[in-house]
């Protein structure tokens, strides 16, 4: 027994002491629990590293070796033992359907709020792994952290969602505006200039699900949250992300936010204040986003666009989306082809030759390496003609406790350093375990319907993890 632990004992002994030297100067990672620390190497390191991986023109695996040696061990086992869980149907079904049980259950062993020890175990993993915190002071602290990892700013996304019920009353009604106003607020309130923060219309309450639903303006009362945290933003050097939601609510809510972005995203402003999030899986996504971009045109305002591939694949209409993934991704790298090019194209056209393509800014969200490294080629093949400041600003963004390999690739990467008007950003999800329920939820499910983008990080985690017991035995 006592041979069997040395190893384990030696690895503890160097972690203790690596973690001893740097106490005093470091704050907490995201992805830790709060009594943990960890060293962030020099600039030196990072730069001085074969493993940063260059801009081809073809995608390889992320070479892991440099691009997570900046994370916490304890960060990188939990990535590792998350994924491993979500890459498996058998063991994810079970979790769903766990995590399911406990939003619904009104009895004390199933109930985060009743019961402390299944609350503290979800808060140590699921929560931990996908949200930055419950209050103000946690999740300043842990955000902090994450920009010293190369991150060029951060998107803070309040988990408060509302997914339908019975119709509310009035004084329901305004109960749940004025939840979501001060959770606007607070959200702008931590982050800082060239932050961003997420936002779901329909979080509004259920009214405004309707209204949205139905394709109605919002009301006085609705309409005075929302210019509240868009002048907020505003004021702040901030821009607001809305979240594409189903479909049948989409085209409600990108009525809204047209509306903003022709009063917020002025030329005099500088940048666009409004995004609308495009879903690639749509198959006439690029027709909608080419409407937009040409009222942004015509009207001589900024148009703000954030690209992802969809989350709610599973309840769309079938005749909707493209029949496989295939040809999302297709569209998804159209779609930005056109934008970062700032060129109408075949996919994104107007009828009107004479148009001129408007100013944009753009939001990459996505964890796919491929359309990764072609938004990286276009950028180099750009910066070789003209300079950084000429480009359109370009953010990659990928959501906290996913594709660590694939966000800190593009943070290490030289011409990313190069293009100034280019940085990588991380989403990070805020509020109670309870609040944060349904936005787990969600992530589980999109996680199921995406087992190979997370059996690809489970692998990087666990190349990394083997790394680092090498180094710790002397075989490295």
């Amino acid at each position: 027994m006592m041979l069997r632990r040395q190893p384990l004992q030696r690895f503890q002994r160097l972690a203790l002491s690596q973690t001893s030297r740097t106490l005093s100067q470091t704050p907490r990672f995201v992805h830790q629990s709060s009594r943990q620390n960890v060293a962030v190497p020099t600039s030196s390191q990072v730069s001085d590293s074969p493993e940063v991986e260059p801009i081809q023109s073809e995608p390889r695996r992320v070479t892991t070796t440099a691009v997570l040696g900046r994370l916490p061990t304890s960060t990188v086992l939990r990535s590792y033992l998350i994924t491993a869980m979500s890459s498996s149907p058998l063991l994810l079904s079970a979790c769903f359907g766990i995590l399911r049980r406990m939003l619904d259950s009104k009895s004390f062993l199933m109930s985060i709020e009743r019961n402390p020890v299944l609350s503290s175990l979800l808060k140590k993993t699921f929560y931990a792994q996908f949200c930055v915190g419950e209050k103000k002071d946690e999740v300043v602290r842990n955000t902090d952290f994450a920009r010293t990892l190369g991150y060029g700013g951060i998107l803070f996304e309040y988990a408060l969602e509302v997914l339908g019920g019975e119709a509310p009353t009035a004084a329901e009604t305004k109960q749940e505006i004025e939840l979501w106003r001060k959770g606007m607020l607070q959200s702008v309130d931590m982050a800082k200039e060239g932050d961003f923060v997420g936002l779901k219309w329909s979080g509004l309450g259920r009214h405004a699900l309707n209204l949205l639903q139905n394709q109605q303006d919002a009301t006085p009362e609705m309409w005075s949250a929302i210019t509240a945290a868009c002048d907020a933003a505003a004021a702040k050097g901030v821009s607001l992300l809305p979240g594409a939601e189903e479909e049948a609510t989409n085209l409600g809510l990108e009525k809204w936010t047209l509306s903003l972005q022709k009063k917020y995203n002025t030329l005099e402003q500088g940048r666009a204040v409004l995004y609308i999030t495009y879903q690639c899986y749509l198959r006439d996504i690029s027709k909608r986003m080419a409407q937009h971009l040409e009222t942004a045109s015509k009207g001589g305002y900024i148009a703000g666009v954030k690209l992802v591939r969809g989350a709610y694949l599973t309840s769309e209409p079938k005749h909707l989306t493209f029949d496989t993934k295939e040809g999302t991704d297709i569209n998804y790298d159209a779609c930005a082809d056109a934008v970062l090019r700032q060129q109408w194209t075949d996919t994104v056209s107007t009828p009107t030759p004479s148009m001129s393509f408007p100013r944009v800014n753009i939001v990459l969200a996505t964890h796919n390496l491929v359309s990764v490294h072609k938004a990286k080629k276009i950028r180099a093949e750009q910066m070789a003609s003209t300079t950084p400041e000429n480009l359109p600003p370009l953010v990659y963004a990928q959501l906290q406790g996913m594709a660590d390999e694939v966000s800190q690739s593009l943070v290490q990467d030289p011409t990313m350093k190069a293009d100034i008007n280019a940085k990588v950003i991380k989403c990070m999800t805020w509020g109670t375990t309870m609040e944060c329920l349904n936005f787990l939820l969600r992530r589980a499910s999109e996680n199921k319907e995406a087992a190979m983008r997370t059996e690809d990080t489970r692998k990087a985690m666990g190349k990394e993890l083997a790394r680092r017991m090498r180094g710790i035995f002397g075989l490295a």
